[in-house]
């Protein structure tokens, strides 16, 4: 391709996971507002010992914030994993190798919860800081509220 992505983003787009769009403010705001409002639910579902949902949303509060990351840099994901590596390619230098990792478990509890019917009040009460912490960093980058 010779444009000077990353191998690992240059295949992702070969392999249709990542597709090149237009960056509309639009849709980052639709993200980050599905965010919040995924983390609200979270938090109310956590209270009422919903841990399932808990998991589920609290990962979801994750997935979108960092969603409207990849939008801001001009791309859309077809797949959580594709994310995951457009994520950790586009925003090497602002976002920690460690919180990668962290949006990593968040989507191993999602999976466990959602799947394997696995889930405990203490992967809710992870994938929601893990949410929490991530949506933070995405809109200190987005420059949003």
């Amino acid at each position: 391709m010779g444009n000077g992505l990353n191998p690992a983003l240059q295949r992702l787009i070969e392999d249709r996971k990542i597709m090149k769009i237009r960056r509309d403010p639009a849709l980052i705001a639709a993200e980050i507002k599905a965010a919040k409002a995924d983390l609200k639910d979270a938090r109310e579902s956590l209270e009422l010992k919903k841990h399932k949902w808990a998991t589920i949303q609290g990962y979801y509060a994750l997935f979108h914030g960092l969603r409207a990351l990849l939008f801001e840099k001009g791309f859309r994901e077809k797949s959580h994993h594709a994310l995951l590596v457009a994520i950790r390619e586009l925003y090497a230098d602002k976002i920690e190798r460690s919180l990668i990792q962290d949006f990593e478990h968040g989507m191993y509890l999602r999976q466990e919860a959602d799947y394997g019917l696995k889930f405990s009040e203490r992967g809710a009460l992870d994938v929601i800081k893990i949410a929490e912490t991530l949506l933070a960093r995405a809109r200190a980058i987005l420059r949003v509220k």
